[in-house]
């Protein structure tokens, strides 16, 4: 089954282009260990939340931008492998130093739970985090389902992914447990929705609300307060898109 290493970070604004070029530095190592795909997006749209948000999920800092970023391996013992033979992997010391505090990365293991459309060839992403509990993962995903079918294909997105946290660890100073808040019997969430361009998702957004507007919200199978989300424009997918 198609598992998902999701990353979410903080880098310093002015580090953008060395942080591209560590991330192209870094694809051949994590290819020849079996990655299927790697997707890095740069935040652009990132708001501000009551509750919670992406900026408190990495301590991100007034001259640092949120980044989102996944690994897609074909399943989670190549990943394992992966994680365990890369650093005597030859390549590992052409990898630059990291231009970023990675010590307030957020990260986690994700296998998907409903996989709608294509996020391939997509020119935005929204990219969201959250907690659902462990008893609700199916009427979560039924929800999500019918949002993908109601909502986000008649908009013009391009395909949503929904991934639920299998191997997750806690971290010292940050984790997605902390991000999101979750209670003892909650699961992290890694999910987005692949859109051709900004300009796109933000009509869809507009649509959606004036759709909704006078209408009862439908209750959620998650406390939808302390889910966080932001907008992304890719900046290296290792297909070759970007």
């Amino acid at each position: 089954m198609t598992y998902y290493t999701g990353f979410i970070g903080a880098v310093p604004t002015a580090n953008k282009q060395k942080y591209i070029e560590h991330v192209r530095a870094a694809w051949p190592l994590f290819r020849n260990h079996g990655a299927i795909r790697m997707v890095e997006s740069w935040g652009v749209d990132v708001p501000r939340g009551k509750v919670n948000d992406l900026y408190g999920a990495v301590m991100a800092r007034d001259d640092e931008t949120v980044v989102y970023s996944w690994i897609e391996w074909p399943d989670k013992a190549t990943a394992d492998a992966a994680r365990q033979g890369m650093e005597s992997d030859p390549l590992w010391k052409d990898i630059p130093e990291m231009p970023f505090d990675g010590s307030r990365m957020i990260y986690g293991g994700f296998e998907p739970v409903l996989a709608e459309g294509t996020d391939r060839g997509a020119g935005y992403f929204q990219g969201f985090a959250l907690a659902v509990p462990g008893k609700n993962r199916e009427p979560y995903v039924r929800m999500a389902g019918e949002a993908w079918e109601s909502a986000f294909r008649p908009h013009g997105c391009l395909g949503i992914v929904e991934a639920w946290g299998i191997d997750v660890p806690h971290g010292k100073q940050t984790d997605f447990y902390r991000a999101s808040k979750a209670e003892p019997d909650e699961v992290p969430i890694f999910s987005w929705a692949a859109w051709p361009d900004k300009a796109t998702a933000d009509a869809a957004a507009k649509a959606m609300e004036a759709e909704m507007e006078g209408q009862d919200f439908p209750e959620m199978p998650f406390d939808g307060m302390r889910m966080m989300w932001g907008g992304f424009e890719p900046i290296f997918v290792s297909d070759g898109a970007r």
